[in-house]
C-alpha cells in the first residue's frame, strides 16, 4: 500500500537561515521556494524544507493510492495521525517515528 519516493522533509523555524545553509553551504539546487517551505534536488533525493513553530527530524515521504484507506490502516495499527489534509498525512508510528503520506496520481503508482 505504501511506497516510497524520493523525497525527504524537515521541520525548521527560520527558513531564511535554512536556505542560505542548503543553498550556499551544501550547495543543493533550489526547485521551488515559498514563505512556507523551500524544495531542493540533492542528488538522490529532494530534501523539503517547511518552515514550521515545530523543530522536526528528518523524516520520508511515502506514496499512497487512496489517502483515506492509508489513513484507517494507519489508525487501525497503532498510528497517530499528526496532521492531514485532503490528500495527505503527517503520522507517526507505533515506534515514534515520523512519516508523510501523500495521495498520488493514479497514473503514477
Amino acid at each position: 500500500m505504501f511506497h516510497s519516493n524520493d523525497f525527504v522533509a524537515i521541520h525548521l523555524q527560520d527558513i531564511t537561515a535554512a536556505e542560505n545553509f542548503y543553498t550556499n553551504i551544501m550547495k543543493f539546487r533550489l526547485l521551488t521556494r515559498s514563505e512556507a517551505h523551500l524544495e531542493y534536488d540533492t542528488g538522490n533525493f529532494h530534501l523539503r524544507v517547511n518552515r514550521d513553530l515545530n523543530i522536526d527530524p528528518p523524516f520520508p515521504r511515502f506514496t499512497v493510492k487512496d489517502i483515506e484507506t492509508a489513513r484507517r490502516c494507519l489508525l487501525e495499527n497503532g498510528c497517530v495521525i499528526l496532521r492531514e489534509d485532503q490528500r495527505s498525512l503527517h503520522f507517526c508510528d507505533p515506534f515514534g517515528i515520523t512519516y508523510d503520506a501523500i495521495e498520488a496520481n493514479k497514473k503514477r503508482i
